[in-house]
């Protein structure tokens, strides 16, 4: 695989998930490290000029008033050893090199002033397979300073890291990969760990998780449709194009691409339920959310978010508060609502197919009736997965308090906000494999129903794990295959892309 070449911008969440899922590896070129070299000389001329500068001869936070006296470089394995306060979980490999990537991106952008040597060995250290064992709680938002040591404190060879599948102390493990410690110059450790970088990889992946999630949903949407001889004029671009909001003529478009045949089978009703109808103003709001909240991303992997920051070409050293993220955080949590709302969507349109019938299909979508359950123990289920989704769902970036004797006095809780989108992304994956096999069920039971090319292909994907429901049998282990599928990239029916 051809190495990534990082410039200092033009990074994407699509470069995060190759890096940070695909053992993706990375250079920078000579410009970035020149670049690197030019903030470190205006850092070090600043500082020689009595100038106070933020953790590099001050303390942190409450200390801020507080003269670093002595050895300034010492002082920023101090600063480290003082911050190493993250507990629970260690954050899975591919989460620690998206941080890792994550924060490699934007010290690429320039202004950190960190010691280019370090910005190398950082490089090395992603490149050679070692991951920081990195606890999963401790950051709110305002920077995830806490969270971050964990990176520094394997490049000076302290902590624990993850090397060829095994735990084990982070100097053997450098050792292992021929790699030394690195020696930390002034405020370089501050550099290492003051940004929010593990919400920022984190939110990457969640977001191509997302994106995989959408173009499955439209799928599963799409077969639906075929199944409950919905009206498909409700996805006539004339209609969208008189209200074109968030999105919804692409999701239209989507939806016709995947109907698409030489003649449309007749309508069996009017009006179908809006679970049904509204697919588009549904799925459009969603795909607006995730175009937002990629955008939050990207301005963050390719942008200067350091305190203090380094102005070059003004020869100058200012306090900043662009580790802060709001708009990051706020993007995540519209992001969490707008898939709640997809996901209500998609468990109505369960209801409806697996009900006491609707257009014509069997109740419970049983081909032997009587006193079979089919398809309707799943309602319980989709119903306690919605709730879960629907719980997450609530907003925590206005959760927090003053800390640092009220130095600190707001935060963002961005890692709690994009920790909850993933886990609604899996939830509500799990809502679409079943509204996939509800749909194909109904497919098999709507008499002469010729499906379009492409959700033919769908409906076929369905039953290569999914059988056909010819008497009850327990459907939890169907649908967790499925989802399985769905959830690990071997999904491959579409005929057409889903967005541009």
């Amino acid at each position: 695989m051809t190495p990534l070449v990082l410039t200092g911008a033009g990074v994407s969440i699509e470069d995060v998930a190759a890096v940070a899922r695909n053992a993706g590896k990375i250079e920078v070129t000579p410009t970035v490290i020149e670049k690197l070299g030019k903030a470190r000389q205006v850092l070090d001329g600043a500082a020689a000029g009595g100038q106070q500068i933020y953790g590099l001869n001050t303390g942190l936070g409450a200390n801020l008033g507080t003269a670093v006296e002595g050895d300034a470089g010492a002082f920023q394995r101090q600063l480290l050893d003082g911050r190493g306060a993250a507990l629970g979980k260690p954050l899975p490999a591919q989460l620690v090199r998206a941080a890792m990537f994550a924060r490699i991106a934007m010290l690429c952008a320039g202004g950190s002033g960190l010691s280019p040597h370090v910005l190398t060995a950082l490089v090395d250290l992603l490149n050679g397979g070692i991951h920081p064992v990195m606890p999963s709680l401790g950051s709110i938002g305002a920077g995830d300073l806490v969270l971050m040591t964990a990176i520094a404190h394997t490049l000076i060879g302290e902590g624990d890291a993850d090397y060829q599948g095994r735990r084990m102390p982070s100097a053997k493990a450098l050792t292992m990969a021929r790699l030394a410690p690195v020696g930390l110059a002034p405020k370089d450790g501050l550099s290492l760990i003051n940004a929010s970088a593990v919400s920022t990889g984190t939110g990457a992946l969640a977001l191509i998780d997302a994106l995989s999630a959408l173009e499955q949903q439209q799928q599963a949407g799409a077969l639906t449709m075929e199944a409950f001889g919905a009206n498909r004029t409700i996805l006539d671009p004339r209609l969208h194009l008189a209200r074109p909001a968030a999105c919804q003529q692409v999701a239209a478009k989507a939806l016709r691409d995947l109907l698409a045949r030489d003649e449309a089978p007749a309508p069996t009703t009017l009006q179908d339920p809006l679970s049904i109808r509204c697919m588009p103003s549904i799925h459009g709001a969603l795909i607006q959310a995730i175009d937002h909240a990629r955008l939050a991303v990207e301005i963050e992997l390719n942008a200067s978010a350091d305190n203090p920051l380094v102005l070059v070409d003004d020869a100058q050293v200012l306090s900043t508060g662009n580790f802060h993220t709001a708009s990051l955080s706020l993007a995540f949590e519209t992001l969490g609502l707008a898939i709640a709302q997809c996901a209500a969507a998609c468990a109505a349109r369960f209801i409806q197919l697996t009900g006491s019938g609707r257009n014509g299909l069997p109740k419970y979508l049983s081909p032997v009736g009587g006193a079979s359950a089919g398809f309707v123990p799943l309602q319980k289920t989709v119903t306690a997965i919605l709730a879960a989704i629907r719980h997450k769902a609530n907003p925590v970036m206005l959760d927090f308090l003053p800390v640092s004797e009220g130095v600190e006095d707001h935060a963002t809780q961005t890692p709690l906000a994009v920790a909850k989108c993933v886990e609604m992304i899996v939830l509500w994956r799990r809502l679409i494999a079943l509204e996939f096999m509800a749909a194909a069920q109904a497919v098999d039971l709507r008499e002469g129903l010729t499906l379009a090319p492409a959700t033919s292909a769908i409906y076929a994907a369905v039953r290569a794990h999914v059988p056909t429901l010819k008497g009850d049998r327990p459907l939890g282990s169907n649908a967790e295959a499925l989802h399985a599928v769905l959830a690990d990239g071997y999904w491959r029916p579409a005929l057409h892309p889903l967005l541009d």
